[in-house]
């Protein structure tokens, strides 16, 4: 069995709503998320002959959808008041609103669906939301 790791990162915000504690206030990550893939073979043909996967397709892609949550706010849909959503957009905050909370667990799974449909033969996703603290999903 081969298995492929990359991993990217990105910095933004974020809240708890209906959280009892300090992740109920807007706060910031530098989240690191880890995408590992695993197969059985390799490819027999042209550029990708001897891989599982070109490591740059591999990366790009799990950096071209961490991208969209660098230097963001991230809510929940109707997390917040309709009026101060449409007065921080009015200012020009970049907010992105997701539809589950965005916990690392959340984000492991989010991360781990958006890479497998992208084509890649998925293992895991480690979602890292502070050195220390990590959520990671994988499919049974």
């Amino acid at each position: 069995m081969y298995s492929l790791c990359t991993e990217e990162s990105f910095d933004s915000a974020h809240f708890l709503k209906d959280y009892i504690g300090k992740c109920s206030n807007i706060h910031g990550h530098r989240w690191r998320v880890v995408a590992e893939i695993k197969s059985n073979t390799l490819c027999e043909n042209g550029q990708t002959r001897s891989m599982v996967v070109d490591f740059g397709d591999f990366r790009g892609y799990l950096k071209e959808i961490t991208d969209e949550f660098d230097h963001c706010l991230i809510i929940e849909k109707g997390s917040l008041n309709p009026l101060l959503l449409q007065m921080l957009r009015e200012e020009n905050f970049a907010v992105r609103e997701v539809e589950f909370r965005p916990t690392a667990e959340e984000f492991a799974r989010y991360f781990y669906n958006r890479m497998k449909n992208g084509g890649f033969p998925m293992s895991r996703v480690t979602v890292y939301e502070t050195p220390n603290n990590c959520a990671a999903y994988e499919e049974e």
